[in-house]
């Protein structure tokens, strides 16, 4: 494989190629993390107390800067003391990948250490549902606007200067209103993703519903589709696919106001458990929920994928984009799809 073929401007590379650079993606921020964590020359700017010697504060397990422990070693030498002894080590919080792998299945299995408080999966459980119904209530007002402002200018012109204006406000500022509006439960933390997604969702989509070929209104105005039924049997069949793809790249803008929306009134949730777990040092831990919060959104990403080929089986290349297409290119045997005439022109006309 030549060097210039894998820098060809808008074409597939090859399959090991692209096989490789997947695999790569993983591995080399793994590996950096690998090295940092095992191999002590790189960084290990703390040292980690087996023997502490004379040194009075030092504690078996205690960790101290490199420095300090060179100048008390010297200067305890120079005493004719008992100097401190122990290895280099990281801090406390950059714990070694095989810590946090420890942890993706010990969280799960270790007991809250006090009985009213929520088990590692039900935490999770909690901002799974937080996420799903404000995202739901964010879609089921924001998508259909949005497709509204993409075809008709009146709409786009009464709404979007409006949205414009709020979607720069950061969504957290309207915690304290929350709260005083929904209480200190669950109803604002829906209300922050709601508040976080909605006025993008409508622009979104809006540009989208624009990218639609006029050629189709055109044809459809012509055989004297108006109005709703415009809508109905042109605009939408003809944007869904691309509005599909715009929803499911949304859902990871809701996961990034998660944190800040449950730590409005009162904590709970993935947000609750981490911040316990860091209060109480258990890093590995923290790093675990992290990781399982990527795991769930790369998953969801690819099961919505996966159900968009299905649901959308005639436009291939718009229900089969992102990270499911690369994996399937990938797989035994796997393939792309190849699309075949586009009859859905001729199907929405006749549909009017």
């Amino acid at each position: 494989m030549r060097v210039h073929s894998l820098f060809a401007v808008r074409k597939e590379l090859p399959q090991r190629a692209n096989f490789a650079l997947m695999l790569l993606s993983f591995l080399v921020p793994l590996g950096i993390w690998t090295a940092v964590s095992y191999v002590p020359f790189l960084w290990h700017p703390k040292v980690h107390i087996e023997v502490p010697g004379d040194l009075e504060y030092a504690t078996v397990g205690m960790l101290i800067d490199r420095d300090t422990f060179a100048e008390e070693r010297a200067r305890l030498l120079a005493a004719g003391l008992e100097p401190p002894r122990g290895y280099r080590a990281n801090p406390v919080y950059l714990p070694a990948p095989h810590e946090v792998a420890r942890a993706l299945v010990t969280a799960f299995q270790t007991e809250p250490r006090r009985s009213s408080e929520p088990w590692f999966h039900q935490s999770l459980w909690h901002s799974v549902t937080i996420i799903f119904w404000g995202f739901t209530l964010s879609s089921v007002a924001g998508v259909p606007l949005g497709i509204l402002c993409g075809t008709y200018a009146l709409f786009a012109r009464l709404t979007e200067p409006v949205v414009e204006f709020i979607r720069y406000m950061p969504a957290p500022v309207f915690g304290a209103l929350a709260v005083a509006i929904l209480g200190i439960h669950d109803g604002p933390k829906i209300a922050i993703i709601v508040i976080g997604t909605l006025f993008q969702q409508v622009l979104v989509v809006a540009n989208s519903t624009r990218r639609l070929d006029p050629a189709l209104l055109e044809a459809a105005q012509t055989l004297g589709a108006r109005n709703l039924t415009l809508v109905t049997t042109v605009v939408v069949p003809g944007v869904i696919t691309r509005v599909y793809t715009d929803m499911r790249i949304l859902l990871g803008w809701a996961w990034t106001y998660l944190i800040v929306a449950e730590l409005i009134g009162t904590s709970t949730g993935i947000t609750w458990f981490i911040t316990q777990q860091a209060r109480y040092k258990n890093y590995e831990n923290v790093y675990a929920a992290i990781i399982i919060i990527g795991l769930i959104g790369l998953g969801t990403d690819l099961l919505l994928a996966w159900l968009g080929r299905r649901i959308f089986p005639w436009e291939p290349g718009q229900a089969d984009s992102g990270l499911l297409a690369k994996w399937r290119q990938l797989l035994p045997g796997g393939r792309r799809l190849s699309p075949e005439p586009s009859s859905t022109s001729a199907s929405i006309v006749q549909g009017s």
